[in-house]
């Protein structure tokens, strides 16, 4: 589905992507792992429109996405949920829900609504709730909805456990697998490897700009250097 190839990106002199190459097939949950700094965020960021490469190819099932503004990518079919999370503190929840289906004209924007809510039922419960009172495990919860609200085909996770208590981290990720059971791809950023692992069918390790390691979840978790540098093993 989606194919990353030599990609080279740049802030200033910086030379912060250094020939990346990935894929994220149909229906996958793929990690992308590493230490901060290494590139993640700016790889999605890439992928979204939000920066744009010096160099490589970034294509969404065969057709190329570099050179398009971020809303054009979002009707292409592709959703990002951001570090940091980056909602709209002032308005409501269900507010909220509605701009991430600011692209969309059809009628299913109240069944995807239903939808969040089921996935999140605290969301349905905080509906009316001004959505910067929400504690930092709900605003996560907001922000992945917020991005399933575009019905999205491919979904750029980034850092979704950041900042989280663990009972929390564990009701994220099993919806981002419940997600991932619906139908939708998912491309994972997140420190967490052992959790990201648990979920994922295939990941990649992420360092100073350039992929160092790559394989099935179930070979990372087992390398001894993943386990040392990630695992905490």
């Amino acid at each position: 589905m989606l194919s990353i190839a030599d990609l080279h990106v740049y802030y200033g002199e910086i030379h912060a992507l250094k020939g990346v190459s990935l894929d994220v097939g149909q229906g996958e949950i793929v990690a992308l792992l590493g230490p901060n700094g290494a590139g993640k965020t700016t790889t999605v960021k890439t992928v979204s429109g939000l920066i744009a490469p010096r160099r490589g190819r970034v294509d969404l099932e065969g057709a190329s996405l570099v050179g398009l503004p971020a809303h054009a990518i979002v009707h292409r079919g592709v959703a990002h949920s951001p570090e940091g999370r980056r909602i709209f503190n002032r308005l409501s929840v269900l507010e909220n829900l509605e701009m991430g289906a600011y692209t969309r004209s059809d009628a299913r924007v109240p069944t995807d609504i239903d939808r969040v809510f089921t996935l999140f039922p605290r969301l349905k419960e905080r509906q009316a709730q001004v959505a910067g009172t929400l504690s930092g495990g709900e605003q996560q919860m907001l922000a992945i909805g917020r991005a399933l609200m575009a019905n999205p085909r491919l979904l750029l996770l980034d850092e979704p456990s950041m900042g989280l208590a663990p009972v929390v981290v564990e009701q994220i990720f099993e919806t981002i697998r419940e997600v991932n059971r619906q139908g939708t791809t998912i491309l994972l950023v997140e420190q967490n490897a052992a959790m990201a692992l648990e979920i994922a069918h295939r990941g990649y390790v992420l360092e100073t700009g350039t992929i160092a390691l790559a394989g099935t979840a179930a070979d990372l978790a087992a390398n001894a250097d993943v386990r040392k540098a990630y695992l905490g093993e």
